[in-house]
Parts: C-alpha cells; structure tokens; sequence
C-alpha cells in the first residue's frame, strides 16, 4: 500500500462491534424457526454481510432450505415468502444487535490514532437504520463514532455491489478509490471493496467465519483455534483481500505503507 490515506470505512458487525458477529444469526435462527423451517448457523453465516433482504433471499434460495420450505409450505419459497420474512427481522435484530453492541478490543483506540493522522472514518453494514438504531449510541459511549454511516437500503444495491463504499465516499469527499481502504470480516464486503476499486483489508479472528465470542474463541485448544483462524484468513484472501489481520487492533500495523493527510 503506497498512497495518500484519505479515510478507512470500517464494517460493523464482526469488525468493530459484536465479536463473532453473533446477533445477525441469532436473529435469523429464530425468524426461521418461527416460520417452522429452522435452518443451520452455518446456514445463517453463508451469506453474512448482504442486505438483511438479499440475506434472506440468499437462505432461502439455498438447496436444503428451499427443500424444507418446500416440504413445509407446499410450494418452493418465492420472492412473496422473502418479504414476509423481512417483515419480521427487524424485532429480532434489535435486540440481538444490543445485546451485542460491544466494542471490538482496540477498535476506538484504532480509531482515534487515524483521526490524529488526518484519516476520515466511513462505515457501512448491512443494518438497515432500525436496526443501527441501539447500536450508534452503544458505540459512542465505547468511544466510537463514524463521520460517516451507509445502511442497507440507503443505496439502490447492497453488498457485493460498491454503492455504499461509494456513498460514503461522496458524503466524506474523498477521492480517488486508492486513498480508501475497506475493512471488513465478509466475503461480501471484500468485494464490495474490490468492486469499488479501494484497498481491502480482511479481518479473520472475530469475524463471521470463525463465529465465536472473543471468550469462547479463547478457551479453544491452540491447534484448533489456529486452524478456524487460518480458515477464515483463507476465505477472506479468496474473496480478493489485499491483507487479512486477526482483528482490527491490528490495523495500523498493515497501514504502514501510506502517506497520511
């Protein structure tokens, strides 16, 4: 990385809150149990970081699911069944999302070491703002607040498309794509990245992949917390990151190479 840093958009869950991002499938396990077609977290994390509707359409339209929707309701799940789902996420996220609503370690300390060098500080999720709702005050009372938020429907197209990388860049009125980086922990935000012509950072160790608290990540035997670490890492450099860290404490350290201001 050699460039002019003009600003970092950071991911949300799983980035800088939520450590394992946890509460989006806590609440997509219950809006599908409630639908009596319980699906998998494995299922759940497929496709982590859309759109909580793309989410949705994404689980439905997975082989096994649309088999037991089938099964259950008689007929293969249609864009009708999806937006019934999404009528319903919402009072499930959110209190997921507060209960959840935990600074990353390092992650305002990250934060305001970039704002001393000049960096502004985008952010995007896959949220809609009803579901950001709890968490931009927790945030701010852990020392975190954007200069810059893009949910999900404040653009045409959600992840992996670049337009709310792109919205963010044009509310903080910075430029060209090469002086943004992207951090996320999601296949999806890297491409979102990638699609939006910025430099990708991949976080590994308390994102989405891995799936688990900073607690119960800690009490994994050595080898078998390495190798979830390593497999995460891998996804994250497939999906196209230029540089995958374990969490975001560890950012400043793969900045290195730009010019700040």
């Amino acid at each position: 990385m050699s460039a002019n840093l003009q600003a970092v958009v950071f991911d949300w869950a799983g980035t800088m809150i939520d450590f394992g991002s946890r509460a989006p499938v806590v609440a997509l396990l219950k809006l599908f149990d409630g639908f009596d077609v319980p699906i998998s977290e494995a299922e759940a994390r497929a496709d982590m970081g859309m759109a909580k509707r793309d989410h949705i359409a994404a689980i439905l339209a997975q082989p096994r699911v649309a088999a037991a929707w089938a099964a259950r309701y008689g007929k293969t799940p249609d864009v009708t069944d999806g937006d019934r789902l999404f009528a319903r996420i919402t009072p499930l996220m959110q209190p997921a999302a507060r209960e959840t609503a935990v600074l990353i370690p390092g992650a305002a300390d990250v934060v305001r070491q970039l704002r001393g060098q000049g960096v502004k500080i985008g952010s995007c999720t896959g949220y809609t703002r009803e579901m950001m709702a709890d968490i931009l005050p927790a945030a701010a009372a852990q020392g975190y607040t954007p200069d810059c938020l893009v949910c999900a429907g404040d653009t045409a197209f959600g992840r992996p498309s670049p337009l709310m990388l792109w919205k963010n860049m044009v509310e903080l009125g910075v430029w060209p794509a090469a002086a943004v980086v992207k951090v996320d922990d999601a296949a999806v935000g890297i491409a979102e990245g990638r699609s939006a012509g910025t430099w990708t950072v991949g976080v590994a160790a308390s994102g989405n992949s891995v799936g688990l608290s900073a607690e119960a990540l800690a009490v994994l035997p050595v080898e078998e917390r390495a190798d979830r670490i390593a497999s995460a890492r891998a996804e994250l450099l497939a999906a196209g990151a230029h540089v995958v860290i374990d969490t975001v404490a560890d950012l400043p350290a793969v900045l290195t190479g730009f010019a700040y201001g």
